[in-house]
């Protein structure tokens, strides 16, 4: 029999049954692998997806790790233990396909290049010589997974270093003091971290910042969204030089690099373009802007290679200024050294967590709610998270006055707890055009003052 060629989509397991569903009726799934502590909502939102003419079709293929069948997945270890352990011949390469939020209120899948199905394996070694030449991937040394691996960033940073014969050392969950200790304990050469975990690290009492050695750490990747500068300051004042920052995306992978030192001497840069990239600025026409002037943040794959969304070629285009140039949706600024800053981003994307949540979504639950007249979804700067998703509501005629509990309750039934509302606040009226479309400088004045806007306001 033939190699199969294959294509991955890993499942956030903080999405709801609905939610997941979505994503393996609009990937097509024909297989489905889940663990035991998850097989009940998988089971679920198999059910879901396969029911009319959606396009998933998983039903002779259900899989849950482990040695135990249950509610029609057969048990992946019984037939591990009966396969034959020996390397193929024919080995060509899979694929993997994320999905993540965009432009429009449904995540997306992002097909972008890095794995090609049917690929010579051959392509595995010369992506991951690229990988350690650029991003100083490590070569048969000790990473730390200590994230989600169906977020983009940490999945790649583990594959490539275990491709590379790196030991692989994996946690369940991010807790602080726990991952100091298991740094040492392992002697990890090498982690990535998004900012809100380095806010985490840096929060941890005296004794246990000081007890820390680190000493065996030579890279510790960030990204996933903006660090504030005195948390980096104070983190390489910690850990030392090893820091390494990049701007980089889903659809593109890293695209810029800035370590340490280099930051010192140009804080708040997330650094310039990798070999394999170009970073453009333009104006509003598309027309390339000179340094110091700030505008739309595009990138070109040297190697005219690019990306597009799974089942949407309209915004596939849309986020493309011409063949091979893209963009992740951010405005920014370069110097005169090709040292990236960035400003903001051109849709309304929140980044929480250095995960992406997109407003639409959120406003689009708060609005089924009988007690929503109308409803706005904002990122409101979070020293912690980068951003707090915050609901602007306007109450419906005889919604009760204490609705903040209840539109929680409410998220979270559809919701993923990382998209819903961290905080609410309550207007008389939404400012909007009389097109329907939001003013958000007039927004803006809802929170003028809102200082200590942390909850359920």
């Amino acid at each position: 029999m033939p190699a199969r060629r294959l294509t991955a989509v890993p499942v956030n397991w903080h999405l709801t049954d609905g939610e997941i569903a979505y994503i393996l009726a609009d990937s097509g799934s024909r297989a489905l692998v889940t663990e035991r502590g998850y097989l009940s909502a998988t089971a679920r939102a198999a059910e879901t997806a396969e029911a009319g003419d959606a396009g998933a079709d998983t039903r002779d293929r259900r899989f849950v790790l482990g040695d135990i069948d249950g509610k029609g997945f057969e048990a992946v270890e019984p037939l591990l233990a009966a396969g034959d352990g020996g390397e193929r011949d024919d080995q060509v390469c899979g694929a993997t396909m994320l999905y993540t939020s965009g432009t429009t209120g449904r995540p997306k899948g992002v097909i972008n290049n890095l794995f090609v199905t049917g690929a010579p394996f051959s392509d595995v070694d010369r992506l991951g010589r690229y990988a350690g030449a650029v991003l100083r991937i490590p070569v048969r040394e000790r990473v730390l997974l200590d994230g989600p691996w169906y977020h983009s960033a940490q999945l790649f940073f583990a594959l490539l270093s275990l491709l590379q014969g790196s030991r692989l050392v994996i946690r369940p969950r991010f807790e602080p003091a726990a991952t100091l200790e298991t740094i040492d304990r392992e002697q990890i050469t090498a982690v990535h971290l998004v900012p809100t975990q380095l806010f985490r690290l840096m929060r941890l009492d005296e004794p246990l910042r000081r007890e820390f050695s680190g000493a065996s750490l030579r890279a510790v990747w960030h990204g996933g969204g903006p660090c504030p500068d005195d948390v980096k300051r104070r983190m390489i004042e910690w850990w030392g030089p090893v820091l390494l920052e990049y701007y980089g995306a889903t659809e593109g992978g890293a695209v810029t690099l800035i370590d340490s030192r280099e930051w010192l001497r140009r804080p708040g840069s997330v650094g310039r373009a990798v070999p394999a990239y170009e970073i453009l600025v333009v104006d509003g026409d598309g027309a390339p802007l000179p340094a110091g002037r700030t505008g739309r943040v595009f990138v070109r794959r040297k190697s005219g290679g690019t990306f597009s969304f799974h089942n949407a070629p309209d915004k596939t285009r849309a986020a493309h200024l011409e063949p091979g140039v893209f963009t992740f949706g951010e405005i920014g600024r370069l110097d005169e050294d090709g040292y990236l800053f960035l400003s903001g981003r051109e849709q309304d994307m929140i980044v929480s967590g250095g995960v992406n949540v997109y407003p639409a979504e959120v406003e689009e639950v708060l609005l089924r709610h009988p007690g929503v007249q109308d409803a706005a979804v904002v990122g409101l700067p979070d020293r912690e998270f980068g951003e707090r998703v915050t609901a602007v509501v306007q109450r419906a005629p005889g919604a009760p006055v204490e609705m903040a509990t209840v539109l929680d309750a409410h998220c979270r039934a559809s919701l993923a707890g990382f998209k819903s509302p961290r905080a609410y606040r309550f207007v008389d009226e939404l400012p909007r055009e009389p097109t329907g479309k939001l003013r958000k400088d007039a927004l803006q004045a809802v929170f003028e003052d809102a200082a200590g806007v942390g909850g359920l306001l």
